[in-house]
């Protein structure tokens, strides 16, 4: 992003920076645990969220793309024997604890065997939940790809949870990250 010394999770909103902000409504949402993965300039990452009960799970593979993070992160909460996995991306700064309980509350009610994913007017998005009989196959994955590959390659029950556009709002660019109302911090 912009002069190559600029990090999306640094970015304020409302004057968090956006991986504070994630990780906060992470932790008020119904899951369990929390992991954060951090890669590019994890010292500065990690010092906005330090004194969050939160563990972090250091990528220093990311350079390699999205995919070594998945696997670092599910391969660390799968020591918990978790039922499902969510996987919130940081860098959407519309998705909010209420969305995230959201899926976690379909996910419930399916008795954790279906995997569960916002959408946005049908369109699919992010956070997703995958079931315990998906986890391992992240581990598959490689590059600069997400789990919807995975998703996608998979004949399995799924949950729709429409959220709305929150679904769809990542910032990947400075114009996206300025118009979904965040500053550039340094």
């Amino acid at each position: 992003m912009g002069n190559g010394e600029d990090h999306k999770l640094l970015a304020t909103f409302d004057g968090v920076p956006l991986i504070r902000k994630s990780v906060l409504n992470a932790l008020a949402c119904q899951c369990s645990r929390v992991y954060v993965v951090t890669g590019y300039r994890h010292d500065d990452v990690f010092q906005a969220i330090s004194d969050l009960p939160v563990e972090v799970v250091l990528n220093e593979d990311y350079a390699s793309g999205m995919a070594a993070s998945l696997r670092l992160g599910v391969a660390r909460a799968q020591k918990d024997r978790p039922e499902g996995i969510m996987i919130a991306l940081a860098d959407m700064p519309a998705i909010t604890d209420t969305h995230l309980d959201m899926l976690i509350d379909a996910f419930r009610r399916n008795g954790g065997a279906h995997m569960v994913r916002a959408v946005a007017n049908g369109t699919p998005g992010n956070p997703v939940i995958l079931p315990h009989f998906l986890q391992d196959a992240i581990q598959d994955l490689n590059g600069d790809v997400g789990a919807r590959r995975l998703i996608d390659g998979h004949e399995m029950p799924r949950v729709d949870v429409e959220i709305g556009e929150a679904a769809l709002i990542d910032v990947d660019t400075v114009d996206e990250l300025h118009a979904a109302g965040g500053v550039l911090a340094g």
